[in-house]
Parts: structure tokens; sequence; C-alpha cells
């Protein structure tokens, strides 16, 4: 446990932290299972247009380093691809 008076600061803010992250990290997932529900739906435009929104979530969460940049990037490109592969 932490004994002196800094590493029980430390300790509070790693809490905080750790909840904030988690929330973050959340909200990329959900961003990340909309798009694929919308391109199980079948819509491609409803599709394109939830994948826009989440693009810009996924590039918020990778610059605050949640997640790696690249790791964002190949979402993106997965889930791009997705979208462009979708019956017209």
């Amino acid at each position: 446990m932490a004994n002196s008076a800094q590493a029980r600061k430390r300790a509070r803010q790693a809490v905080k932290s750790r909840a904030h992250n988690a929330s973050l990290r959340s909200r990329l997932r959900t961003a990340i299972k909309a798009v694929r529900k919308a391109i199980v739906g079948g819509d491609k435009a409803a599709a394109q247009s939830v994948f826009r929104t989440s693009m810009s979530t996924i590039d918020t969460i990778a610059d605050k380093k949640i997640i790696h940049k690249n790791k964002a990037a190949r979402h993106k490109s997965r889930l791009s691809a997705a979208v462009k592969s979708m019956a017209a």
C-alpha cells in the first residue's frame, strides 16, 4: 500500500484515470459496434453516415493515447473496407 503522501495521491489519481480511460474505451467499442450493426442492417447510406461519425470518435481516442494510433488505423481501415464492399 502507498505509504507516503505523494504515493497516496498518485494512487488516487490512478483510480480516476483508470475510470476515465475505461469510459473512453467503452465509447470506442460502442462506435465500432454501431458501424458493424449498420453494415449488417444493409443500408449503405446509413452505414456511411454512422461510419463518418465513428471515425472522429476513433481518432479522438487515439489522440488521447487510450489506444495506439496503429490500432485506430486498423479499425478504421477494416470498417471502411466493410462499408465499401456493401451492395449499393
